[in-house]
This record gives structure tokens, sequence and C-alpha cells, in this order.
């Protein structure tokens, strides 16, 4: 028994010996792999790291690429956008000309949208996108959608109709830059790529929920390229066909501004029929104006002393552009070519406000703003910048006096006003007196059917269709002209609201009982 259990225990020793030289080995094996895994993650860490700063410096430079380039474009739109706000308030201006300058306004708008589009992609993919919501005239803001657009689909040769399915409220809680920029440009699109046939733009409104409805009767998109067409630098093979396909941006563009606005956007497609997007978003309705953000109607000059400004601005055309604008507004207008001019300017003569460029050889806005608080520290100082990223940099300085180039004349007059509290002297822009209800007016009897097909061609926002209908009833009843030519007037400023009011009550009126 003694050998018996001496034997069990020798062999329980050399066991355990020799498990314990095979966990060393096992342990010593795992080590050795634990160690070339950590070599590999190290490696694996510098070049992602080394991919990651050369991402980063990519996007560095992308971004001022954007930057320089939005600042090169909007140097020359100044001198565009400014002159030809000059040239709408010229008195002298020939019907004709004033028409075609009002197309250089519309088109010099639409680019710069453009631009600040560029922008937006690179601060949407940052994450530094900021939305900015204010109280938005809804009736006004669609107007100016179908104004910009259908001129753009007749010169097609289409039919671009505007359908309001439901009462829309009049005022909204919205981004309007955001917002106009999506639906400009998925109706642009559909403009684009519809070689025949209609346009049509469906709007309703029910629970603060507002639905747009972009319909074309184009090529449609295939159902393999619905998805790929909101990818950037994408098209669909009916935008291949096209000699003009632009960037491939815009789809990806308003999805992301959508998503940003906590909407949606769809599409549906066939091919051979037809497109239709349909863009849903959230919009609150307010029911009164907080504040007029605008000076209302067409500024000529206003009341009190006359004001004194200072421009500074190294380049001659801009200054003369500030001149030409505010000149004609009774403003006394001096000029300095840097920042060592403009404080010997203020140093001889202090002026009321001084409008400040940013980007100048010497000093620089900043410095020269500094400089101007420290020896007028009441003197109000607006800063006039092509540069956006200067938005950021005002935000930082505290200042809410800040204008961007191209100047646009009411964001300029709402800034000189804030600094100098002034009394503008306005005339209304573009009302039109209401139709009197005078016998001899109201005595002008229409056929039911004319009136019928007009209420019609009103409601479904077909304003070419009502022109080309009263063209035709006057030329039956010459004598109906003081009635069809007001009617003509609110047509043609797609002031349809007023239009159907106006013919509903002569429809009442012709009906009524002697």
């Amino acid at each position: 028994m003694l050998l018996l259990i001496a034997g069990v225990a020798s062999w329980w020793l050399v066991l355990a010996r020799e498990s314990r030289r095979v966990a060393q080995e096992e342990s010593d094996r795992q080590t050795a792999l634990l160690l070339r895994e950590i070599d590999a993650h190290n490696a694996t860490d510098a070049q992602l790291q080394r991919a990651k700063e050369a991402a980063e410096a990519a996007n560095l430079a992308k971004s001022r690429f954007l930057t320089g380039m939005s600042h090169e474009l909007r140097a020359p739109l100044n001198g565009i956008l400014g002159y030809a706000q000059v040239l709408q308030r010229d008195p002298a201006m020939p019907l004709g000309r004033r028409e075609a300058v009002e197309v250089i306004l519309r088109s010099g708008r639409h680019l710069l949208g453009l631009i600040d589009g560029l922008l937006d992609i690179s601060r949407i993919e940052a994450g530094k996108l900021r939305l900015e919501r204010t109280e938005c005239v809804f009736p006004a803001f669609l107007d100016q959608i179908v104004r910009l657009m259908r001129p753009q689909a007749e010169d097609k040769g289409l039919r671009f109709e505007c359908v309001v399915q439901s009462r829309l409220p009049d005022i909204v809680h919205v981004d309007e830059k955001r917002l106009r920029q999506v639906l400009i440009n998925l109706l642009s699109n559909a403009v684009k790529y519809t070689d025949s046939g209609r346009v049509r733009l469906r709007v309703r409104y029910a629970r603060e929920l507002m639905q747009f409805d972009v319909e074309d009767t184009g090529p449609g998109i295939p159902a393999e390229d619905l998805e790929r067409i909101f990818l950037p630098f994408e098209r669909s093979w009916a935008g291949e066909r096209q000699a003009d396909t632009g960037t491939g941006l815009g789809l990806t563009v308003c999805r992301m501004l959508t998503h940003v606005m906590g909407g949606e956007l769809q599409v549906q497609s066939t091919v051979g029929e037809g497109s239709h997007f349909g863009l849903k978003l959230f919009l609150p309705e307010v029911r009164m104006l907080s504040g007029d953000p605008h000076v209302p109607g067409v500024v000529l000059g206003y009341r009190g002393a006359p004001r004194r400004l200072l421009v500074v601005d190294d380049q001659v055309a801009h200054r003369r552009l500030l001149r030409d604008m505010l000149e004609p507004l009774g403003f006394h207008v001096d000029e300095a070519l840097d920042g060592e001019a403009c404080l010997a300017a203020v140093a001889a003569q202090v002026p009321d406000l001084v409008l400040l460029d940013v980007t100048m050889p010497g000093l620089d806005g900043w410095a020269v703003r500094a400089a101007l608080y420290a020896r007028q520290p009441q003197l109000p100082v607006i800063m006039v910048s092509a540069t956006v990223a200067t938005l950021d940099a005002a935000a930082v300085a505290g200042t809410t006096r800040f204008v961007a180039k191209p100047v646009m004349l009411p964001e300029l007059l709402l800034r000189i006003g804030q600094c100098l509290n002034v009394e503008w002297i306005t005339e209304p822009a573009g009302e039109l007196a209401p139709l009197q209800d005078t016998p001899a007016t109201l005595d002008i009897v229409l056929e039911r059917d004319d009136a019928d097909a007009l209420l019609e061609l009103g409601a479904m926002g077909y304003v070419k269709g009502v022109l080309v209908k009263l063209d035709e009833i006057q030329a039956r009843l010459p004598r109906a002209a003081p009635l069809t030519a007001h009617l003509r007037t609110l047509a043609a400023g797609f002031r349809l609201k007023e239009y159907q009011q106006v013919l509903k009550r002569h429809v009442r009126h012709a009906q009524a009982p002697e």
C-alpha cells in the first residue's frame, strides 16, 4: 500500500510539472500572438491616423477653395446686382429695359443662391449648418417662386401650373432661404428635363404639415436610378442625355437640407410618362408678424437732417456702387481707400456711420473697427464683406451689423435704419388700387360660361390661360375693357386671391335680381 501510494504521488507530481510546462508554453505562445496583434493594431492605427490627417487636409483644402471661390464670385456679382438695383430705381428707365433689369436681378440672385449652395454642402457634411427660422409671409413667398419659374418653363414651350389644393396659411415659421433653395432646385430640374407638356406645382396644407408636389411630363427615371440620383455627382440616364447636365449636386443638397429641416423628400417616376417629387415639411402657422424685418415699400429718402456716411473699400467700383445707391436717398457719402485713410477721415470729421470693408491691404476691417471704437465708442460701423466666413467672425466679435456682398439695397437700408434710427420716406411697392364697385363698372356683364372659365383658370393658377381668355372676352365685348384690364393686371401679378374675389363679386352682382 505504501508503494502504491508513493507511486500515485510520484505520478501526480510528474503530471503537475508537465502541466505547468505545457501551460507556460501555451502562455508564451499566446503572449507572442498578442504582441504581434498589438503591433498590427498599432500599424493599422498609424495608417488610419495618416489617412485621417490626409482627409482633414483635403477637407480643409476644399473648404478654403470653396471660400475663396465664393469670394471671387461674390465680388463681381456685387457690381452686377448693385447697379441692376440702381437702374431699377431710375425713373427714366424705359419699361422694356426695366423688365430686362428685373431679369438680371432675378438671375443674379439665383446665381448667388447657387454659390451659397456650394458652401452649404461643406457645412452640412461638417454638421455646422444652422437653420435661421423666421416668420415668412407664405403667399408672397409662393408668388416669388412662381414668378421665377414660369418664364423659364414658357421659354421651353411648357405649361407651368401652380395648383393650391387647400387653404394656405398667411404666415409660417420656416427657414425661407433653405425652403426656396429646395423648391427652386426641384422645379428647375423638372423644367430642364421636360421637353413638352407641363410642369405642375401642387401645394396643400393640413395640420401644420405642408406638402409640395412637383410633377412633370418628362422622360421619367428608371426604378434602379431612383436612389442613385440623390448621390453626389450621380445622374439618371435622362440627365446624361442633356447637354446642360449641371454638377449633379442639386438633389443631394435638396435631400440633405430636407433632412436638416426635419422633412421628407420622396420621388416616384414612370419612364416615358414623367416624375413626381414630393416634399413634406412641418411648417407651424403664425397668427401675426412680431415685427416687419424689411423696410416697407420703395424708399425715396428719409426725414430729418442730412446724414454723412463714410464708405471704406480698397475697390473703387465697390465704393462708387454704394455711393450711387445711397446719394439719391439724401445721404452725403465720403470715400476712403484703406484703413489708414479711414482713420484720418474720421479724425478730420466724424461721420454718422461707417461702411467698412473687411479685406483690405494694410489694416484689415477688424483692426480698423477696433481702432475706431477706441477713438469713437459711439460711432456705428457696418461691416461689408464678400467672404462668407466673416459671418462667423462677426458672430464671435459680437456684432450683428453686417452686410454681405453682393449688397442688396433693402438689407443695406435695414442695417442703416437700425444704426441711425432714421424715418424712411417710402412709396408702396406695386400696390394696385382696388376695383371700385361703381354702378358703371358693375353694369359690365359677362356670360356665365366666360365667368366660370375665368374662375376655373384662376383656381388652377393657370395665369397664361387667364390672359388668353381675357383677350378673347375683350375682343368679343369691348365694353368689358375696364373689368378685363383690372383682372389682367391682377392675374399677371399673380394676385390670384384678389382676382377671384373681384370676379366673384362681379358674378354675384350680375346674378342679383333687379
